[in-house]
């Protein structure tokens, strides 16, 4: 599903403040001595609280960060750690001086799914979501190679779409069965589309499978999957997929309701609301709810000029580029999927909306643009949105996607990709020439991300986002080849998660901080030389443009914002610039 039907121009009042949101937010994991604790149990409460806060941290904690978190002894600290490693519970990563949850968790985890009643630990949840939407909320799995509804509570009223529980239905065009398709692993997802025929029921239905497949993908970067009258005309839903403790969807949760009532706008909100429902559906039953929360806004903006100069309200704003001939800024929204063109004398704004993924544009030395999308490089017409195929690096790996790319001096492009759900390190570094052909230059990451080069060329940057690193490089030009690799900035995760990047002429280093409500200057050695607060938790990227090159473009993100974040920063998704006091580099083209 994307947003092309919305009325979306430069100017408009900012996305985020519809009424009938939901507020689904997981709770914080509260210490023993907040709880009611039985005397004498003190210790094991600890112990459970220990495994809390290591199950909830975003990424592997060090010891370090359990006694931060948990504000116990360094000596009751490793006494306990200990003792659940002993007992398996926790298992403690030498490698990089981690802890992990252990693999009796997952014994045990086994022995409560065997008994595992999901209609049960699904209803309260149910009816929570059906009382605060007033639409009809249901909950559905696979049987066979339909959707079966296997419960359902309807606040709908006489307008409302009601399901019977035990009706079945297509896969390919319903938000919940979508949801299953799109997280499905690849042989099972085509052993389901190969019985099915790609039924049409109305005119809005999918039935060509190339389209299906670009849809899924969409439902699977996004986190949930929608369907607009796909299935029942003047109907449209959302679902999210439920997970067992094998991270197998195993089941689906869908607000369903007239198309009147339910905008695109809170179809998306509600979709990350679902998602957080599912995830306490898991946890209900003994699987560790995941946080999907942004951090708390630390302090006010910052007052340096920064202005939303286009409201827009994206779902995954990234990859700003300037064109100085053109005199204008061409951006992506990532999941909408569409490439935007802003003329910043005039604020308005151009859109092209694609029919698959995509990432990251540049220009050609021959002239348009070079597209990064689910599919490999592709040549892109934006005025007809024509996209020609180039080179697919990946083709042998569905589940991934390019995410971000740059090209240095000579014109290749060096691009980072990642799987589409970012669950697994499967994202590798890759250098494409203009001949189109590639190599693979580096490997491992989980959410590869911005890259630049120092103003001498020979320093690449590189960040992944999972761990919070952004890592610096010897980079040799003439052989397109990177060396001796090093940690240039650690961010905690606290601090939220470094995202794209830009080098200034002076050599320091600018960053979007995902969940920071901020951008960081960096000097050339990695210290902080300055931090830049925001009015919107997830900027993406950043790229320097206007005459002088002294203007910082900021793109932002809304997706899987809650309600009350929304509502206090309604600019979210919108494209936010300010002067800077050195200017930026020029743009180097793709020589293919």
């Amino acid at each position: 599903m994307d947003d092309r039907t919305d009325d979306r121009r430069g100017g408009g009042r900012p996305r985020g403040t519809d009424e009938g949101r939901l507020a689904v937010d997981n709770p914080r994991v509260a210490p023993p001595e907040e709880r009611e604790v039985p005397t004498g149990a003190a210790a094991l409460a600890k112990g459970l609280y220990l495994l809390d806060v290591i199950g909830e941290h975003a990424m592997p904690p060090r010891f370090k960060d359990l006694q931060a978190a948990t504000k116990l002894t360094k000596g009751t600290l490793a006494r306990m750690l200990n003792t659940l490693v002993l007992f398996r519970l926790v298992r403690h990563e030498e490698s990089d001086n981690t802890y992990r949850l252990g693999h009796r968790l997952f014994e045990l985890a086994h022995r409560v799914w065997e008994s595992f009643d999901l209609r049960g630990a699904a209803s309260p949840v149910i009816e929570r979501l059906a009382d605060e939407t007033r639409e009809t909320v249901a909950l559905c799995s696979i049987d066979g190679d339909e959707v079966l509804y296997i419960d359902q509570k309807s606040r709908g009223g006489a307008f409302g779409f009601r399901i019977e529980i035990g009706r079945r239905a297509p896969l390919h065009c319903t938000a919940g069965g979508k949801a299953l398709l799109a997280f499905a692993s690849p042989h099972e997802r085509r052993a389901l589309l190969d019985h099915n025929a790609l039924q049409g029921f109305t005119d809005r239905t999918i039935t060509d499978s190339e389209s299906l497949m670009a849809d899924l993908a969409l439902a699977r970067a996004r986190g949930y999957a929608i369907s607009l009258e796909e299935h029942v005309a003047g109907v449209v839903s959302v679902a999210a997929p439920i997970f067992d403790h094998t991270g197998r969807a195993i089941a689906a949760i869908g607000v369903f309701g007239p198309s009147s009532r339910l905008s695109n706008d809170r179809l998306h909100t509600t979709g990350r609301d679902l998602m957080a429902a599912a995830r306490q559906i898991s946890g209900n039953v003994g699987a560790m709810p995941m946080n999907i929360n942004p951090q708390s806004r630390a302090g006010p903006p910052s007052d340096s000029g920064v202005e939303c100069v286009l409201p827009w309200g994206a779902h995954l704003a990234e990859g700003p580029v300037w064109m100085p001939h053109e005199k204008r800024l061409y951006w992506v929204d990532i999941l909408a999927p569409s490439v935007h063109r802003f003329d910043p004398a005039t604020r308005t704004n151009e859109e092209v909306v694609l029919p698959r993924l995509v990432s990251a544009v540049v220009p050609r030395r021959g002239g348009g643009l070079a597209a990064l999308t689910q599919d490999g490089l592709e040549a892109l017409d934006f005025e007809s949105g024509r996209l020609e195929p180039l080179v697919d690096p990946e083709a042998e790996i569905p589940d991934n996607r390019f995410n971000d790319g740059k090209c240095d001096r000579i014109g290749r492009l060096w691009g980072g990709t990642m799987r589409l759900d970012a669950s697994r390190a499967t994202g590798a570094l890759y250098a494409i020439s203009g001949d189109h052909t590639w190599k693979r230059v580096a490997a491992g990451f989980t959410v590869a991300n911005g890259l630049d080069w120092s103003p001498d060329g020979r320093t690449f940057y590189f960040t992944d986002s999972a761990p919070g690193r952004i890592y610096a490089y010897d980079f040799d030009l003439a052989a397109g080849a990177i060396d001796n690799r090093r940690v240039f900035a650690e961010i905690d995760a606290a601090d939220g998660r470094p995202d794209g990047l830009a080098i200034d002429s002076e050599g320091f280093l600018w960053c979007a901080i995902w969940d920071g409500w901020c951008v960081r200057r960096y000097d050339p050695n990695g210290r902080l030389e300055r931090e830049v607060r925001l009015p919107v938790p997830r900027p993406t990227s950043v790229a320097f443009g206007g005459e002088d090159l002294k203007t910082l473009f900021i793109t932002t993100a809304r997706i899987r914002l809650p309600s009350r974040v929304l509502a206090e920063a309604p600019f979210s998704g919108g494209l936010f610039a300010m002067p800077v006091p050195a200017a930026g580099l020029p743009v180097s083209e793709f020589a293919g």
